[in-house]
């Protein structure tokens, strides 16, 4: 036997300062149309969409990115000092990861991808030391 159980809609978090349909449209926006639909959007309730989403560990960057089209005094009258912060991480360039010293570069016609190292990972964990199992 099979029992129905209902469903409801995703729940509205009373922090978030634009509705979930917006909030919707902004994250899956891409990087040709988020610019547009932030637009349509107050100034003041934008910084404090950047500061909600920057809040947010999954939406952090999203956030920087939405701080990015709001002016300084915008977010700090939003959410205070923070918003200085935040105006401050979302202006700074993306670090680019270096690459690994130990990879020689492939050369020449034909050369193989250098292959990554292999790394031991012991399955006892770090609590398991000095013990004997014996």
């Amino acid at each position: 036997m099979s029992q129905a159980h209902p469903t409801t809609g995703a729940t509205v978090d009373p922090e978030c300062p634009v509705s979930l349909e917006l909030l919707g449209e902004v994250y899956r926006a891409d990087e040709y149309d988020l610019p547009y639909i932030l637009e349509t959007i107050p100034a003041l309730t934008r910084a404090k969409l950047a500061a909600y989403l920057y809040g947010k560990s999954h939406m952090h960057q999203l956030g920087l990115k939405v701080a990015r089209a709001c002016e300084r005094d915008d977010l700090i009258r939003a959410v205070g000092e923070i918003g200085s912060v935040i105006h401050g991480q979302s202006r700074l360039k993306p670090t680019e990861a270096a690459p690994e010293p130990d990879a020689p570069a492939a050369r020449g016609r034909g050369a193989q991808p250098a292959q990554p190292k292999k790394v031991k990972i012991s399955l006892g964990g770090s609590a398991a030391k000095g013990r004997s199992f014996d």
